[in-house]
């Protein structure tokens, strides 16, 4: 699977709350799919369709061990999600340090009009 394609098989997988449960179960280590179908409200063959998609975008990895299948997080594709989320954090750094320093800015005027409006002879001596 190509890099855009890949990128975007992981954002339609995250797309749904169940699967993003799936994920954060299989966080903690290896699960078979039964164990993980009992942790939800659906039934198992919804669960099954629900794996199947996240291993189509490479986000689980299916093993068997006799008659159980196991899954296991792949974490390789997450970290392209987050490689491209961080393009949009840095972004959103920089915006959030202007506006900082633009209220700070504010703050700090009004806060001097206020000194010079409860002090005028501290206004005299500006002048």
């Amino acid at each position: 699977m190509g890099g855009l394609a890949a990128k975007d098989a992981a954002f339609g997988a995250l797309a749904d709350p169940t699967r993003r449960a799936v994920l954060d179960l299989l966080r903690a280590g290896r699960r078979p799919a039964g164990e993980i179908a009992r942790s939800f409200p659906v039934s198992r063959p919804a669960i099954s369709k629900h794996l199947r998609v996240l291993r189509r975008a490479h986000l689980v990895e299916e093993r068997r061990e006799g008659r159980q299948r196991l899954y296991q997080l792949n974490p390789a594709p997450l970290m392209a999600v987050d490689s491209w989320l961080e393009q949009y954090r840095s972004f959103w750094t920089a915006s959030l340090e202007n506006l900082k320093a633009f209220v700070e800015a504010e703050y700090a005027k009004e806060l001097s009009a206020s000194e010079a409006r409860e002090n005028p002879k501290d206004k005299e001596k500006l002048k």
